[in-house]
C-alpha cells in the first residue's frame, strides 16, 4: 500500500492539496490529566502558589494549536477560525479532562491542531504542578469528533 506522504522514490513530502475545495471543518479532542487529590484540589480551587494553572494551560493550548504545522513536519499550516479549551473535573478519579474544539474553513482538516491543543494544555498543567506532584499522568489523548472534508463526519464510539 502506497503512503500519500511519500513520493514514488520513497521520499517524504507534503501532500498537494491545491486542487481540494475549502470546506468548514471542525474537530473535538480530549485528554485526561491524573494527579493526586491535593494537587487536584489546588488546581480546581486556584490555590497554587504559581497562580491559575488552568488559565495558563488554556493559553498554552491555544498557542500550541496555532503552531501545529511548526511541530509536525508534514502538517499543512492552516488558519484557525475558532478554538476553545475547557476543563472538566472528576473528583472521584482525581483527574482533569482537557477538551478542545477547533474550527477552520480550509482544504485540509483541523484534527492535528485540536489534538495538539489538548496535549500542550495537559503538558502545561504538568509543568506548573510538577513541583508539588511528580505522579501526574497524561492519558487518553483522542479525537472525539471531526466533521467536514471529503471523509465526512467521524464520532468516536
Amino acid at each position: 500500500m502506497k503512503s500519500s506522504h511519500f513520493n514514488e522514490k520513497g521520499a517524504a513530502h507534503m501532500i498537494d492539496i491545491s486542487s481540494k475545495k475549502a470546506t468548514v471543518r471542525e474537530a473535538v479532542a480530549s485528554c485526561k490529566v491524573y494527579m493526586n487529590e491535593k494537587t487536584f484540589d489546588m488546581v480546581k480551587n486556584v490555590t497554587h502558589k504559581k497562580g491559575d494553572v488552568l488559565a495558563i494551560a488554556r493559553i498554552a493550548g491555544i498557542t500550541g494549536a496555532k503552531k501545529t504545522s511548526e511541530l509536525i513536519p508534514l502538517c499543512h499550516p492552516i488558519s484557525i477560525e475558532a478554538i476553545g479549551i475547557d476543563f472538566l473535573f472528576d473528583k472521584n478519579e482525581s483527574y482533569i479532562e482537557v477538551q478542545s474544539k477547533c474550527k477552520t474553513c480550509n482544504k485540509t482538516g483541523i484534527e492535528m491542531e485540536v489534538m495538539t491543543a489538548v496535549s500542550i494544555a495537559a503538558l502545561t498543567i504538568y509543568d506548573m504542578c510538577k513541583s508539588v506532584d511528580k505522579s501526574i499522568e497524561i492519558n487518553s489523548i483522542s479525537l472525539l469528533k471531526k466533521s467536514g472534508g471529503k471523509s465526512g463526519t467521524y464520532i468516536k464510539k
